[in-house]
């Protein structure tokens, strides 16, 4: 072998191992972690010395749900429900492009975390029909398209100091998955590749609603902690992981026991007093071990009331999560959950919510 030949393969190879040195330094900007019942962003506690109204605000993560950050119609029957009003026509690519090119907006609000979920939601904000959304495949593959779009909004999270609530599973979709097995490995292939790529900016929630009509007996109540303490093993604790409950039910102690943090919805709770006596109840549940409770879907509003749901989740020194969806007869710009979706910050809804937002964390 010549000296040029050496020199050029010696080159290579130092040119090799920077890449792969920048690239596993590439997802390690931010890092979530939870010390007691608070929350801490690169060590540092969310927030931190803010108060509001006399409550503590600081170790609190506020929180949207954005679920559709990624969502496609693979039903050439339906997708078609999904049109854009100026094009006509249903576009992936745009949904997550206009996603991304709005999260510095919403995090110049205060926003320091949203839901974002690999099978996404109701994408008519409630109920499900024939559509097929999810990130696997019927054995539980991951889809490429979906992972190259899940990349641009969890390293623009990671670029700006943003937390994303992953979820895994939705029951409007499950039913896709052939068995148990093939959720079982779609839970260890996308658990190995958040590992694999070195992500620290993800709070794990297994699946939206567990109580939720799941096709899958290991998604649902009963078996749900299997999966928490699966991907716990898997990742050797290193991720924070949980599941969800709907709205006004309080989590059971198999999963309180193994969840890192709690997630609670306040859909249907129509008074914020109740608000306050879901986070009593859940503190009282056998296994809870003062994680940190958040609220990461709730469709109340009146923030100019003189109580309201958000504010009885603070005074209670629990994180609290916006859920706004299209309602009959709204226009395209309303609601953040159903497809397609303007994710500016542009309806009146949107607007009071960041407002109030912007005032209680005071960014």
């Amino acid at each position: 072998m010549t000296i040029t030949k050496v020199l050029i393969k010696t080159l290579v190879l130092i040119i090799s191992l920077s890449c792969l040195s920048l690239y596993s330094q590439s997802h390690q900007k931010t890092n979530i972690s939870i010390q007691e019942n608070q929350f801490y962003i690169n060590g540092e506690l969310t927030y931190k010395g803010r108060f509001w109204k006399d409550n503590k605000i600081e170790g609190l993560l506020m929180n949207s749900r954005m679920v559709q950050g990624i969502f496609d119609d693979l039903n050439p029957d339906t997708v078609g429900n999904f049109d854009y009003p100026d094009t006509q026509k249903w576009d992936a690519d745009r949904n997550t492009n206009e996603f991304v090119a709005a999260m510095e907006d919403w995090y110049q609000h205060g926003l320091l975390a949203f839901s974002l979920n690999l099978q996404g939601g109701s994408p008519l904000g409630y109920g499900n029909k024939n559509w097929v959304n999810s990130t696997f495949d019927g054995k539980g593959n991951l889809r490429p398209a979906y992972i190259k779009r899940l990349v641009r909004i969890l390293d623009k999270a990671d670029e700006l100091g943003m937390v994303v609530i992953l979820g895994y599973f939705y029951f409007g979709q499950d039913q896709y998955l052939e068995n148990e097995q093939a959720v079982l490995n779609a839970t260890d292939n996308i658990t190995h590749w958040i590992l694999e790529q070195g992500y620290q900016n993800i709070l794990i929630e297994i699946n939206n609603e567990c109580n939720g009509p799941y096709d899958h007996t290991i998604l649902t109540q009963p078996r749900v902690h299997e999966l928490i303490q699966r991907v716990k093993k898997m990742s050797n604790e290193k991720l924070l992981v949980t599941t969800s409950y709907g709205g006004g039910v309080i989590p059971q102690e198999n999963v309180l026991q193994v969840s890192d943090y709690i997630l609670i919805h306040g859909n249907g709770v129509h008074e914020p007093s109740g608000i306050t006596e879901m986070v009593r109840r859940t503190k009282n549940v056998k296994g809870f071990a003062n994680q940190p409770i958040l609220f990461n879907e709730d469709d109340h509003f009146d923030f100019d009331a003189e109580n309201y749901n958000f504010k009885a989740a603070i005074e209670s020194y629990a994180s609290w999560g916006y859920f706004d969806y299209r309602m009959n007869g709204e226009k395209f710009e309303d609601g953040f959950q159903s497809v397609p979706v303007d994710w500016s910050i542009n309806s009146s809804r949107k607007k009071a919510f960041f407002k109030k937002l912007k005032e209680i964390t005071g960014y």
